[in-house]
């Protein structure tokens, strides 16, 4: 139809179909006091599953285990890959150092991160992971796998990456370990207090839609060259459909034409979101 689109990626796509294949405040307080480095914790709390890298964390526990003596695991979290874990921690007698708690409610996840010196993420693919703000928030320092937008999620120092590969993931979390003394998880949880708010995500998502908008629209001819270099066979689907879907879309607007649509009135996205946050429910409710 010619319309601008923005796109929220949630990483919600699995490996498993065609069509997943194609698309593929923080805490408020922290621990009382600064955890001892005598004995090393890190934690996972995660979905237990592929995506997530549960078979890559098999083999970076083992090889961590063997390396540090002194580091113990706290993995929070359930799924099918559960199973593989839990037999790696019997084959191999680590019960006293892989601690697994099943699933975890979101209101016992701060008292599980702050147990903590390092938080560890291993997932194959990620949109942005809110989980690797809660930990940083919590003043634990971030190992995790360098997938899509995790990199821009916390600064350089506060977050250590690796390849999805277990070798390279221990490299990364020896080198967290020896960077440890350096943390100050109470500065890190105000520099995060400071860098995440709604106000801000408001504001940069107004960007993202200005710029949409800014964009030229494409005449059908081009879109459907678009299409078609998709593929051999992909690229001639991708454009039967187009058609099919743009002559439906016609025969729409002659049965409900567009100017039978109310308009939303102009306006910003940032007065909108300002409105709706700063409500006072004593006000009239007609505001929302």
């Amino acid at each position: 139809m010619g319309r601008k689109v923005v796109f929220t990626d949630h990483s919600l796509y699995g490996f498993a179909d065609v069509g997943s294949i194609h698309m593929n405040k923080p805490c408020s307080k922290l621990a009382p006091e600064q955890l001892s480095n005598e004995e090393i914790v890190i934690v996972v709390i995660s979905r237990l599953v592929y995506r997530k890298g549960a078979d890559l964390l098999v083999d970076v526990i083992l090889e961590i285990c063997r390396l540090h003596p002194n580091v113990r695991f706290i993995i929070g979290g359930d799924g099918p890959k559960r199973v593989r874990l839990e037999e790696m921690r019997e084959k191999h007698s680590l019960q006293d150092r892989v601690d697994m708690l099943g699933a975890v409610p979101h209101a016992r996840v701060r008292s599980v991160l702050i147990s903590g010196h390092i938080f560890l993420n291993s997932s194959l693919t990620e949109a942005f992971c809110i989980a690797i703000l809660e930990a940083a928030s919590c003043g634990l320092l971030t190992v995790s796998t360098h997938v899509r937008g995790v990199p821009e999620v916390l600064p350089d120092d506060m977050i250590v990456l690796a390849e999805p590969d277990p070798g390279d993931m221990v490299n990364a979390i020896t080198k967290a370990i020896d960077i440890l003394p350096q943390i100050d998880p109470q500065t890190m949880h105000l520099r995060m207090k400071k860098v995440y708010s709604w106000h801000d995500v408001a504001k940069r998502t107004e960007i993202v839609y200005d710029r949409a908008l800014r964009c030229s629209s494409q005449p059908l001819l081009e879109r459907l060259s678009h299409y078609l270099s998709c593929g051999a066979w992909a690229g001639k689907l991708f454009c039967m459909v187009m058609l099919i879907d743009f002559i439906l879309w016609h025969l729409l607007q002659l049965w409900h034409p567009d100017k039978d649509i109310e308009v939303v009135p102009d306006g910003t996205l940032a007065n909108f979101l300002h409105k709706e946050m700063s409500w006072d429910p004593n006000e009239n409710e007609t505001l929302r």
